[in-house]
């Protein structure tokens, strides 16, 4: 660390006398490990932004400061020996015609020291001068605004303390243990998943059926419709319905411990995916490095971990399995499609077919991925003027799923107007309807042009309402609090889709790391995601699942407020200071309450009977632990911990 005796110059003699005369060491932040900071994208800047390029604010450029990128938080050891922090923060010029924006934070433990207003791209930057007298610790913050995440290139420019004696020192950020909340599941058997289930006349019918409990269960299902059969060891329910109706089918389960039973409806007609999907995407894990073996092995371990028990089914291959053009690769290169214009897969594929038979034996689905332009975001084949032909393949493979990706249709595209916006997705929905297969449709275009309103209308049975998620607090918090108003679009056969699940073991590539998630962090994106209604793909890599990852998977009572019949979104009722209650309405007519803390400190939140539209008394049971904590009057009050949750549900 280079220090640097400073003479305290007539600048400081406006914040405070007792300088005038003091000699005193500057430290610049940048000087520190700021390697500790975390950061809502990029890297920490050490006299750069988190980009890597100059600290410029509002046309002045600063050789030193710190770049970061909010929602950021950085911890520092101050042990009193600080006199002043001085910074002049604001968004980096960089993203001067951009929509960033952000407010500047810096707090002693949990006390408020400043605040900035809201800084925008292209805005004036604001002082920070203040007295560190006695402070032991300081944390430095910006946080995103209405707005989003996006571009908020944030900047703590000629950034330093004043210090005599004890230097300020980077710290971690406190230790957050991983507490396991959900109960172990019994030794008795229990029917889980979706309680309704769709398919349309005369395509094949794949249904697992999803329980826990001891081994072995025999499975029984009576009313089932002529042409389906069930496989009493398994499970698993094929063949094809006929005849478009809907059949109440009581299902039942047991072993040497007892019996369990359960309703299923299934609704034969125009619909699929009458409740979220539940499954896995190869993406947030592999990336480009995925391949056949690494698909059998997710598969296997959703069987093998017992998540399928709880009604995960879905097994989602992304971006990265075709052959690539004009690649000289002798894995991925190659000819993109046969003689009869059918697409090929590259050699990590060998046997697109005999994988989806594979997984299908398990009872279990399979996805795969392309888009409408000549290319996929990662540069292989994809669907553009070959839309009817790829939607066949698709299903003589045995696709069940299909993620259709905008990116390179960015290239065909007039602009960005509804009808240009409508164009590929009708296209490939008029193809996949001509398959008779049923292929829950997936529409991936980051939100443009309010997708939320006009999904349903091309076909979508999802659609991705922002842009793709990463494992840190800015994106999680942003995508999922930003959901509110888009509840109105969602209900059975069609879905809001804030992107997949970034808990357990994530990296996008062959290098894998531990979500940078908190673990009160991953109960909030656990517990919005069920409440949102939203399509749950695990994204990690389920080989080497932990046992706390696995407790948030696997908790059925969260679950069965994602796949609730009702198909309710929850709306935002409740905003003030960071703290937020969302609220979402169950077929049995008790309600889901999410009590939410985004701040950095602990903070007890409230929720009246009022805010939920009922009165009297009522039970609340905590449905992580899977405990009713009691009868409440008009009111529930609970203690919430930095970025956490309390996730209940409210009945007679």
């Amino acid at each position: 660390m280079k220090l640097i005796k400073l003479l305290v110059v007539p600048i400081l003699l406006l914040n405070t006398n007792f300088l005038k005369s003091q000699t005193y060491d500057t430290v610049w932040l940048s000087s520190l490990d700021i390697s500790k900071a975390t950061i809502g994208w990029g890297k920490p800047g050490k006299d750069v932004s988190c980009m890597g390029n100059p600290i410029i604010l509002n046309g002045k450029t600063y050789k030193k400061g710190f770049g970061t990128h909010a929602s950021s938080i950085f911890y520092l050891k101050l042990n009193g020996g600080s006199a002043r922090f001085h910074a002049l923060v604001g968004i980096n010029d960089e993203e001067k015609a951009s929509s960033g924006s952000a407010v500047f934070k810096v707090y002693s433990n949990n006390d408020l020291l400043w605040q900035s207003g809201i800084l925008k791209s292209g805005g004036p930057e604001e002082v920070v001068d203040i007295s560190m007298a006695n402070i032991d610790t300081l944390i430095l913050c910006t946080e995103t605004t209405a707005d989003g995440p996006n571009y908020d290139h944030t900047d703590w420019a000629d950034s330093y303390f004043l210090v005599k004696n004890t230097f300020p020192v980077a710290i971690d950020k406190p230790f957050e243990p991983a507490i396991i909340l959900t109960p172990k599941v019994p030794l008795t058997p229990r029917i889980n998943g979706p309680k309704i289930y769709g398919s349309r006349p005369g395509n094949d019918f794949l249904f697992r059926i999803s329980a826990t409990g001891e081994r072995p269960i025999a499975f029984t299902a009576n009313g089932l419709p002529s042409g389906l059969t069930l496989d009493a060891k398994t499970g698993i329910i094929t063949g094809k319905i006929k005849q478009a109706g809907k059949y109440e089918v009581n299902l039942t389960t047991t072993n040497k411990l007892g019996k369990n039973s359960r309703k299923l409806t299934i609704v034969c007609g125009n619909q699929i995916a009458l409740t979220p999907p539940l499954g896995w995407n190869s993406w947030n894990c592999f990336a480009c490095d995925v391949d056949e073996k690494k698909v059998k092995a997710a598969a296997n371990a959703m069987v093998n971990s017992g998540l399928a028990d709880h009604g995960w089914s879905y097994i989602n291959i992304d971006d990265c399995w075709m052959v690539k053009p004009e690649s000289d690769d002798s894995i991925v290169g190659g000819k993109t499609r046969d003689a009869q214009g059918n697409m090929n897969t590259n050699k990590k594929f060998p046997d697109m077919k005999g994988l989806a038979d594979y997984i299908h034996s398990l009872g279990l689905k399979i996805g795969t991925y392309s888009g409408p332009g000549p290319k996929t975001c990662a540069g292989y084949t994809a669907c553009y003027q070959f839309e009817e032909k790829d939607a066949q393949r698709f299903a003589d493979w045995g696709f069940d799923y299909l993620k259709y990706d905008w990116c390179d249709y960015e290239l065909i595209a007039k602009d960005h107007s509804l009808p240009e916006l409508k164009k590929p997705y009708s296209v490939m929905q008029n193809a996949l309807g001509k398959t008779n297969r049923d292929i829950v449709y997936s529409l991936c275009q980051y939100g443009m042009g309010d997708v939320w309103e006009w999904g349903a209308e091309v076909g979508g049975n999802c659609w991705r309402t922002t842009g793709d998620i990463t494992d840190d607090w800015s994106s999680v918090e942003s995508i999922g609090f930003g959901q509110a108003g888009h509840e109105a679009f969602a209900g059975p056969g069609h879905w809001n889709d804030p992107d997949m699940l970034v808990v357990g073991k994530v990296g996008w590539g062959p290098q894998l790391h531990y979500t940078r998630l908190s673990p009160n962090e991953q109960y909030t994106h656990i517990s919005l995601w069920a409440l949102l209604a939203a399509p749950l793909l695990i994204g990690c890599d389920m080989t080497q699942m932990d046992e706390f990852t696995y407790s948030l998977l696997s908790n059925d009572e969260v679950l069965d407020v994602n796949q609730d019949i009702l198909g309710k979104q929850a709306s935002r009722i409740v905003q003030y200071d960071g703290l937020e209650v969302w609220s979402k309405e169950l077929e049995d007519g008790s309600k889901a309450v999410g009590l939410f803390n985004r701040g950095l400190f602990p903070a007890s939140l409230t929720v009246t009977w009022k805010d939920l539209g009922i009165s009297g008394t009522y039970t609340v049971r905590d449905l992580w632990p899977q405990t009713d904590e009691g009868k409440f009057d008009q009111k529930y009050t609970a203690t919430i911990p930095a970025h956490g949750v309390k996730l209940v549900r409210v009945y007679k």
